[in-house]
């Protein structure tokens, strides 16, 4: 039961899900900032665009949290039916199938089948342990805590229309901010992934740039 729970703790808090929905919401936010006019925006025409930009995020950050729900009890209830496959299959080349088809190709290939029988008869050791399929308080938290990242994600680029009452300074001020935040999101991809932090957060900078505009050309 211990090993669940980390093995849920860590989804919950894996670093390539938390940083793309922070770069999800930064994109939607800078969709709507980027369709402001320096020439006719008005205070009015701010005010709707914060107001739309918060609003779209709430909604897909609901989205995306209720999103998590579904696909974790789907893991949870498909990992299920493979053990319950494997207490049952009695043939252990069967067994050592199932298992390497649920493992990356390259580790299954890697372990080998005495790696994989190996795996098999420990598993088989715990076929009294229960995996309940449903959903835990953890669950909740995880999925509450991606409505907060899309949500939160809005603010630092709203901010400068809040503080600066030119609306061509804050949008530049807002721009700045946004490539920040996506250099640091790249940043942390790439120190998770082991890479070049510099080269991951330029590329991402540059990539979330044109997925802005990508995305405002298609109607937003």
């Amino acid at each position: 039961m211990h090993d669940i729970k980390e093995e849920k703790r860590a989804r919950v808090l894996d670093p390539i899900d938390r940083v793309s929905e922070v770069i999800f919401g930064l994109l939607m936010a800078m969709t709507f900032i980027g369709s402001l006019s320096v020439a006719t925006a008005g205070q009015e025409t701010v005010r709707t665009m914060m107001v739309t930009a918060l609003g779209c995020n709430l909604a897909w950050g609901l989205a995306d949290a209720v999103m998590y729900l579904v696909r974790t009890v789907t893991d949870r209830t498909r990992n299920r039916t493979l053990f319950l496959r494997l207490c049952k299959e009695t043939n252990a080349a069967s067994g050592q199938a199932l298992i390497a088809g649920a493992l990356p190709p390259r580790i299954a290939a890697a372990a080998g089948n005495e790696g994989l029988e190996m795996i098999r008869r420990r598993m088989l050791e715990f076929s009294d342990a229960p995996i309940p399929p449903r959903l835990r308080l953890d669950d909740f938290k995880g999925a509450f805590g991606i409505f907060l990242l899309v949500t939160l994600a809005t603010f630092p680029v709203v901010v400068p229309f809040m503080l600066l009452h030119q609306v061509a300074v804050a949008i530049r001020v807002s721009n700045m901010v946004a490539l920040g935040m996506l250099f640091l999101a790249g940043w942390a991809l790439a120190r998770y992934a082991g890479g070049s932090r510099w080269r991951g957060g330029t590329v991402m900078a540059i990539t979330g740039t044109l997925l802005m505009l990508a995305i405002m050309a298609l109607g937003g």
